[in-house]
């Protein structure tokens, strides 16, 4: 699979989202694990992950462990992997989703993810999500804190506008290496923070780009354009959709969610699907 850069690390132009595995309607383990190594066959180096990747309340991390323990059984050398974290977000465990994006409740969670991911230092730890009642630079200087104190390797944000990448990045003394917000079919707001990260060189990870695990199977009927470029090249109108973010700029990296094999071998796919001019810019007007 072709490559694209994160800080200093190349990782696979796919990268795989763990949430299905993990939330309401998860599948059993075998099945997700079977998924994960499906991805390391296929040339996928970036896991995305989340402490708050949970169903119920006692099970904090749980996609985390998963994820980490399937890198571990994989059969075959796993040194080039990078698994992105986030923390700031919460699951009370009634299917909510809260904020806390005070300091020292991310320096906490962020030392849970060290361990249940059993690493020294994060990959990538991210930012989940701006909390209105914290100061955003106070929660971006605690990734920088952590950063400093060799506690993760790379820093990022997600669900950040424009003014909020610019400040992250300056507080983190120009090396804020990602931010992961929503994009789309459906979705397609996240346009100028797109274009700002292939301005600073930031690599820029669409998450749901296939429009969300309820509507990611969908997608050819909502998206009459979609599916006819598909029958052209013989594919799935999936495949055409992550090539055409792929096609927005050499910083995208998408993270499509899935618990199933077949699933993200289609995916992957997307990365050797070329898609001409014309049908770029038709996809665009969809």
């Amino acid at each position: 699979m072709q490559t694209r850069t994160i800080g200093d690390v190349r990782v696979g132009a796919i990268g795989l989202g763990g949430m299905p595995m993990s939330i309401e309607g998860r599948p059993d383990e075998a099945r997700s694990v079977a998924a994960v190594h499906a991805a390391l066959d296929e040339g996928v180096t970036l896991f995305d992950t989340a402490d708050a990747y949970h169903r119920d309340a006692h099970e904090v991390g749980h996609n985390e462990s998963l994820i980490a323990r399937a890198v571990a059984s994989y059969g075959g050398d796993t040194s080039d992997v990078l698994i992105a974290t986030k923390g700031g977000h919460l699951r009370p465990g009634d299917g909510s989703w809260t904020l806390n994006g005070s300091p020292e409740y991310l320096k906490k969670a962020c030392d849970a993810s060290l361990e249940r991911l059993g690493v020294e230092a994060i990959g990538l730890y991210q930012f989940h999500r701006p909390d209105p009642k914290v100061p955003y630079e106070e929660s971006v200087g605690a990734i920088r804190d952590l950063l400093d104190a060799g506690k993760i390797r790379f820093a990022g944000v997600s669900n950040a506008d424009p003014d909020r990448i610019r400040l992250a990045n300056e507080i983190l003394g120009g090396r804020l290496v990602s931010v992961q917000n929503q994009f789309s079919p459906a979705f397609r707001s996240s346009e100028p923070e797109l274009e700002l990260c292939a301005e600073l060189g930031i690599a820029f990870l669409p998450w749901s780009p296939l429009g969300g695990i309820s509507k990611a199977g969908e997608l050819g009927s909502r998206y009459a354009v979609f599916a006819e470029v598909a029958g052209a090249h013989g594919v799935s109108p999936q495949q055409v959709c992550l090539a055409w973010i792929l096609a927005k700029a050499p910083v995208t990296i998408p993270i499509p969610g899935s618990s199933r094999p077949e699933t993200i071998r289609d995916s992957v796919a997307a990365a050797a699907l070329s898609l001409s001019p014309e049908e770029l810019s038709r996809l665009d007007a969809a």
